[in-house]
């Protein structure tokens, strides 16, 4: 037991040293400095220096769905415990609590829908907190695959908010470190261009191989870039963009393809790169790391 809480200990302070000399040598690089600036870097402080646009006609969309084959657990991975709740509170405290706070605290107008993305087999275990928030929180089913869960919730949102949402805000549980900073600024950059997703400069190599053995060249990385979530969308896009989808048979990886697809611009919003996805148990190690850092105390929305 002693080793293994020396390795927890070690890798997590791995994990804190290694985002903080990112700041650093960002710091030389003044768009990817930029990245730190706007959002607080590890800390996340919502300390209301960035501006909340009005979100009275944005709805969430949050995916729960998946099933964490990599995590190597014995259930998803959004059910685990990080820093003594599951993965998926963090996200349901942000959406239904803390974002509402800062915009009240802004004067503007708080997102008034969350769809929750979920099996049916673990719904019983969270109707509780959909009859606290009442008509604000509702149950879609998901689909078979991304991108038939994304429509299920779709069709919710519209359903619950009676057209009075706008914009649809996709964000995977799987990310449970994004800050109220990046929603607001992703926010504000897709009601200017209709389409707007996180994203973070890429910081490694690329490869590029056909064979997955042999390299086939390399991808000059200045013009990659790692997206997150949310991903915001104008909802009539959104389903004009899965109507053409389907129609044509194309093959999407993530919300905005749809966008592309169309032919529509899609605004790249600087996030951070704390705003991992939990794939691996080690990812869990960081986000603990990066959660200890930022002095968060997480909230059992069960409790």
């Amino acid at each position: 037991m002693a080793s293994q809480i020396s390795y927890a200990s070690i890798f997590r302070l791995y994990a804190i040293s290694a985002l903080l000399l990112s700041v650093s040598s960002f710091n030389q690089n003044p768009l990817k400095a930029e990245t730190f600036r706007r959002g607080r870097g590890l800390y996340g402080s919502e300390d209301g220096s960035v501006p909340s646009p009005n979100m009275g006609d944005v709805g969430f969309v949050l995916l729960a769905g998946g099933t964490g084959s990599r995590m190597k657990a014995n259930m998803p991975k959004q059910f685990l415990n990080l820093k003594g709740v599951p993965v998926l509170h963090h996200s349901l405290d942000l959406f239904l609590e803390r974002l509402p706070a800062y915009c009240e605290e802004q004067g503007t107008s708080a997102p008034p829908f969350v769809v929750l993305v979920m099996s049916p087999d673990f719904q019983p275990d969270y109707q509780s907190i959909v009859d606290k928030y009442g008509g604000r929180l509702a149950f879609a089913n998901p689909g078979e695959e991304r991108q038939g869960s994304v429509s299920n919730g779709l069709d919710k949102l519209v359903e619950i908010s009676k057209l009075s949402c706008q914009y649809a805000a996709i964000h995977d549980s799987a990310r449970p470190l994004v800050t109220v900073e990046e929603i607001c600024n992703v926010i504000g950059d897709a009601k200017e261009f209709g389409a707007a997703v996180l994203g973070v400069p890429c910081k490694a190599t690329i490869k590029e191989s056909e064979d997955g053995s042999l390299v086939l060249r390399t991808i000059p990385r200045k013009r990659l870039w790692e997206v997150h979530t949310p991903q915001v969308v104008k909802i009539d896009t959104l389903l004009r963009g899965f109507a053409k989808v389907e129609e044509e048979d194309l093959e999407v990886t993530d919300d905005v393809s749809v966008v592309e697809a169309l032919g529509e611009p899609v605004k790249l919003t600087l996030g951070e790169y704390t705003n991992l996805k939990i794939t691996t148990p080690e990812d869990m190690d960081v986000a603990e790391a990066i959660l200890e850092d930022r002095k968060v105390e997480p909230v059992n929305m069960l409790a």
